[in-house]
């Protein structure tokens, strides 16, 4: 499929969009450098997409009230049934009001979705899981304004190509041992307006970075710009990310991505990791709410059961 480039997300992109279990979100940093993570996506019937994200890791609303430029891109297909999965990009801006939402109310399709496609979430309704999992229910909303589409070609000749040559070795480069996790990775960067681009690649290490191919398409410049490395199986469970950030460079051999700093928010994948993250959870949604003056707000937990009893359950069918 070759690329094509449109104002509006074509009605017969509804059904990709729809299929996709997961999309790479980008914003901006404070220090511009762009930052994806993987998160699920409801489209509205407005055309506007929909995202949320939990106090616990409110960095990416903060980015998106600072400079609403923002990007997604839909390129892993795992669990979507797509047969072909075309990628598609997505730019646009987005609004975070600071309104917390303590229940579904205002994105009961997003619920219902997840709920659905993530069956193992229903079991944070529980009363024992509550005390726990009361930050994962507390969120704020992300509503983003499409302003250009980009369909690229399925991930597959790529996928293919990259698992004859897999990220190993040059343990010595940050993000090494992260990016060897899988044979793709998602570069975010930014453009020459310095509105942030996303082109999923396959990183070559080198002894000075990571060579990555950019599609003609994702017309990248040079500074800062991450890796994003991301996993889940068809119903997002075992899910892995980690963003490796860096500097990318043009050199005679291509682009290069001289790496810095890793981030892992949760965790390598071991057992002991899950604990970590839940008192890290729980530490950053009390700060946020300090910072703002306000008491941890009550979960309205009647509703997010009741919505998630109404959603289809794989289990039980």
């Amino acid at each position: 499929m070759s690329p094509s480039s449109n104002t509006v997300l074509d009605s017969a992109l509804h059904h990709v969009l729809d299929a996709y279990r997961t999309g790479e979100f980008v914003t901006l940093g404070r220090d511009g450098t762009p930052m994806a993570w993987p998160t699920a996506v409801a489209r509205r019937d407005d055309g506007t997409l929909l995202l949320t994200t939990s106090l616990a890791f409110a960095q990416k609303a903060l980015n998106v009230r600072r400079d609403g430029r923002v990007a997604l891109l839909f390129s892993d297909p795992t669990g979507s049934g797509l047969d072909p999965a075309p990628q598609v990009f997505v730019s646009g801006r987005a609004e975070c009001p600071d309104t917390i939402m303590t229940g579904p109310c205002g994105a009961e399709e997003y619920w219902r979705r997840l709920f659905d496609r993530q069956p193992h979430s229903r079991s944070y309704l529980t009363r024992p899981m509550r005390p726990m999992m009361s930050w994962y229910y507390l969120r704020l909303l992300i509503t983003v304004e499409p302003e250009q589409v980009i369909i690229r070609s399925p991930l597959g000749e790529l996928a293919q190509r990259a698992v004859s040559a897999p990220v190993t070795g040059t343990g010595r480069l940050p993000g090494a041992a992260q990016l060897g996790r899988a044979p793709t990775a998602v570069l975010a960067a930014r453009d020459a307006s310095g509105a942030p681009v996303l082109a999923r690649t396959r990183p070559q290490p080198t002894p000075a970075g990571y060579l990555v191919e950019v599609p003609p398409d994702c017309p990248v410049v040079r500074g800062p710009a991450s890796l994003l490395v991301h996993r889940h199986d068809e119903r997002l469970n075992h899910m892995y990310n980690a963003l490796v950030r860096g500097d990318l460079r043009p050199t005679d051999a291509g682009w290069l991505l001289v790496p810095s700093t890793v981030v892992e928010p949760m965790g390598s994948g071991r057992a002991v990791d899950a604990l970590r993250v839940l008192r890290r959870t729980s530490r950053s949604t009390d700060r946020y709410l300090e910072r703002r003056g306000l008491r941890r707000p009550k979960v309205q937990w009647d509703r997010f059961r009741d919505l998630a009893h109404s959603a289809p359950d794989p289990d039980r069918s």
